[in-house]
């Protein structure tokens, strides 16, 4: 096996893990990845070596993530199962779910991340679930880094609301000159 292929296969967990989280549904989420392993591996020349190949990888399943919402158009997107999400959130960092609470906290999570714009999901999911840099994360979505942030903060705003409605909003950040 080349290394190239070497390395992508290293990646494909990831990549799973983040369009089941995407898409909140796994035969939608696998249908994604390998369509996106099918484009990098047809067009693997492309890949300057510069940078890391993850975020190349990231970078061509979310685009045909988009192509894929592109196609469905109108059509309604599907709602997530406690169980897609629930292994997506797993498989990021915990073993096994907690006994009594964790199926509430699960559910909760999920409600909380299905309000979130795609653009905030998106943005969200990369930086946290699949740890990529800031700067990483705003080439995989083609976005300048201050837009990535502000979908970032925006996102954790926002989850942070949802999970505890009786937290008081932030601040507004000042700027004093």
């Amino acid at each position: 096996m080349s290394d190239l292929k070497w390395l992508i296969a290293r990646e494909i967990p990831h990549l799973r893990r983040y369009a089941r989280a995407l898409t909140r549904n796994e035969v939608e989420a696998d249908d994604i990845v390998q369509e996106a392993l099918e484009k990098a591996l047809r067009k693997s020349g492309q890949w300057r070596r510069i940078g890391s190949v993850r975020a190349w990888l990231f970078t061509t399943l979310y685009r045909t993530f988009l192509n894929s919402r592109r196609k469905a158009g109108a059509q309604a997107q599907p709602h997530a199962t406690d169980g897609d999400m629930e292994s997506a959130l797993v498989a990021a960092g915990q073993s096994e779910p907690a006994s009594q609470e964790g199926p509430l906290v699960w559910r909760d999570v999920t409600v909380a991340l299905d309000r979130l714009p795609e653009e905030q999901r998106a943005a969200l999911l990369l930086v946290t679930l699949e740890d990529l840099s800031y700067d990483e994360a705003a080439a995989v979505l083609d976005i300048p880094i201050g837009t990535l942030r502000s979908r970032v903060s925006r996102a954790r705003e926002s989850l942070r609301q949802s999970m505890d409605p009786a937290l008081e909003p932030a601040a507004p950040i000042r700027r004093i000159k």
